[in-house]
């Protein structure tokens, strides 16, 4: 008997990208974040543009977390030279601590962005999820306390991305524009857990990124949260944390 073969899912390509074209657009933005479910480290945010007046095609491009380590790392000179501008932004355990976590990714998102304006302005942005947490807006935070000590809340206007956002379901897995995003803020994080593990060698970040594993839970238990713990969080292995994923996640 045959063996099933495992069905390919096609690759991303620019179809979505090209048809912001009939607005006028020409200039479009891929988005996507890394980060989010992990227990330690920063999230990261990736921006890459495109111009659709001169689209080119880029093989190989996937969701980050549907490749091997080796492929998404020889990918990145290749979208870093395909797109007009890319960037990718961060934002700490300390911010995520202090923000929370759908503005701790807006300040990362900032920091991208803030980048590619650099470059060119892109005239739309293609958002991966459903929720649009990277326009620009004012928002509270937990920063300093009163003559009590208690925590007070004030407001920080955060820089934003300032042109049109269109959200997306799934967009990592259909567009390339924020494939490669994802492909670009996947890497970095990655090589910067893998450092911080030189430093922190019990939580074995260099293996898990920071994820919620057994053994990083278990880690955590034995030696406390270090400061790069998104310390707000539940860590220890008897209390899982509210987002999971696993070692590859994104």
């Amino acid at each position: 008997m045959t063996p099933l073969r495992r069905k390919r899912t096609a690759a991303p390509n620019l179809t979505v990208e090209k048809s912001f074209a009939s607005a006028g657009h020409r200039y479009v933005a891929g988005c996507d974040e890394v980060g989010r479910g992990a227990l330690a480290g920063p999230v990261s945010v990736g921006i890459v543009v495109v111009d659709l007046d001169a689209p080119s095609p880029l093989r190989g491009v996937r969701d980050s977390k549907l490749l091997p380590p080796a492929e998404r790392e020889a990918l990145v000179p290749r979208i870093r030279r395909w797109s007009v501008a890319s960037a990718v932004g961060h934002a700490s355990a300390e911010e995520i601590d202090a923000l929370g976590l759908m503005s701790a990714l807006r300040a990362a998102g900032s920091r991208a962005w803030a980048s590619v304006l650099d470059t060119v302005t892109p005239d739309v942005v293609l958002l991966d999820g459903n929720h649009d947490w990277l326009s620009a807006r004012s928002q509270g935070t937990l920063f300093g306390t009163d003559d009590g000590g208690a925590a007070t809340v004030g407001q920080v206007d955060t820089v934003g991305c300032t042109s049109p956002v269109q959200t997306r379901i799934k967009a990592d897995l259909t567009c390339l524009s924020v494939a490669a995003a994802s492909v670009l803020a996947k890497v970095e994080r990655d090589a910067l857990m893998v450092s911080l593990a030189a430093d922190h060698p019990d939580f074995g970040w260099d293996v898990n990124k920071g994820y919620a594993t057994e053994s990083h839970r278990a880690a955590i238990d034995a030696a406390g949260p270090s400061r790069y713990h998104r310390r707000t969080w539940r860590l220890g292995s008897l209390e899982r944390p509210d987002v999971t994923r696993t070692e590859s996640g994104g």
